[in-house]
């Protein structure tokens, strides 16, 4: 019998969460975010479980994301299959868990923590970093938007900087994660071990286990080194605070130099569509609730799940066949429609909707 894709364990108080696909980089199955749908109520509620700590399988990858070349399969072999309704409506539910818990949710990052895997990270209680770990949010690359809480936490980094991750799929190791608040501490990869231990021996009672916590990390905790983003944040917030795509590029172009022509290559390969609705999903997430921005975001992944979206074209060109040549539809940023954006936000028939 195969092993696991995810693995419950409780141990001196915690419970351990172990994303178990490390070919795979960890990337989120359906199958495994109906495991954990199934397993945090039980674990929010049973006194005997102080915190939940999440953690990747093999020396590579925390979670590189979710399964999308399965979602591609079920629309190219199963057009009327269940699944890219279901996956993202799940998830997000498991999102919103996270970010609701009761208790402490530490996410010990050694490795790769991109799309999926950062809502499972960055909504929790504590995020630590070694220094394998690599954040990006890169679903631009292949026609989708910054999901998984992405409108909610990027809209609230400092600056226009969540723009940019969000546009560009810029890529952060932990000094600039630390500095930007993605995650809490950096801790060595070879300490990890011992900083579970340490949360499993300390005492997390009463009212305020987060502050606890936040002492026991602090006692393995480390220097990364200098982060790289201030230096880049005047660029940034002068270039991507703009009102509109058009107006980012135009900025771009006028800014000039190494760093604005990298940022400009980097956009005019992306999906137009794409950008456009990442760029209205961060207006409309700034202000809103957490659960009003899942609903949001539902609404876009099902709009993005429809045949003939570029979500399928970008999977395609990137993940399966390799080509790395996407055909977006519309090929141009002039060529998005304000009519094509708004399709993106409107009600669907199952809306995901919190009490």
């Amino acid at each position: 019998m195969s092993e696991a894709e995810i693995l419950f364990e409780v141990k001196d108080g915690l419970g351990i969460i172990t994303l178990n696909r490390p070919k795979a980089l960890n990337s989120l199955s359906h199958g495994m975010i109906l495991e954990m749908e199934k397993v945090m109520p039980r674990w929010e509620a049973d006194p005997a479980i102080k915190a939940v700590v999440l953690r990747g399988a093999g020396d590579r990858a925390f979670c590189a994301g979710g399964d999308v070349a399965g979602l591609y399969r079920e629309m190219r072999d199963n057009p009327s299959g269940t699944t890219r309704r279901d996956f993202f409506r799940d998830e997000y539910i498991v999102n919103r868990r996270i970010y609701r818990f009761a208790k402490p949710w530490i996410s010990l990052i050694d490795g790769i923590d991109m799309g999926g895997g950062v809502g499972l990270s960055a909504h929790g209680s504590h995020s630590v970093a070694s220094e394998k770990f690599l954040f990006a949010m890169p679903e631009t690359t292949i026609g989708l938007f910054p999901d998984v809480g992405g409108g909610y936490f990027l809209s609230r980094l400092p600056g226009a900087l969540g723009t940019f991750l969000a546009l560009t799929s810029h890529r952060l190791k932990a000094a600039d994660a630390l500095w930007a608040g993605i995650v809490q501490a950096y801790v060595p990869s070879a300490r990890l071990d011992e900083l579970q231990a340490a949360l499993g021996a300390a005492d997390l009672s009463g009212p305020e286990p987060n502050k606890k916590v936040d002492k026991v990390i602090a006692r393995f905790a480390e220097d990364p080194g200098a982060p790289t983003l201030p230096a880049m944040m005047q660029d940034i917030d002068h270039c991507f605070s703009a009102e509109s795509l058009a107006e980012i590029v135009a900025k771009l172009k006028r800014r000039g130099g190494e760093w604005a022509d990298k940022q400009l290559a980097a956009l005019l390969k992306l999906s137009p569509i794409s950008m456009a609705i990442t760029l209205e999903q961060l207006r409309r997430c700034a202000n809103r609730s957490f659960e009003d921005s899942m609903t949001i975001e539902y609404r876009m992944s099902q709009r993005c799940m429809q045949k003939g979206h570029d979500f399928f074209e970008g999977v395609r060109a990137l993940l399966i066949d390799k080509d790395q040549k996407p055909k977006w539809n519309p090929s141009t940023i002039e060529g998005v429609t304000r009519a094509m954006v708004e399709e993106h936000f409107r009600p669907v028939s199952n809306d995901l909707l919190f009490d």
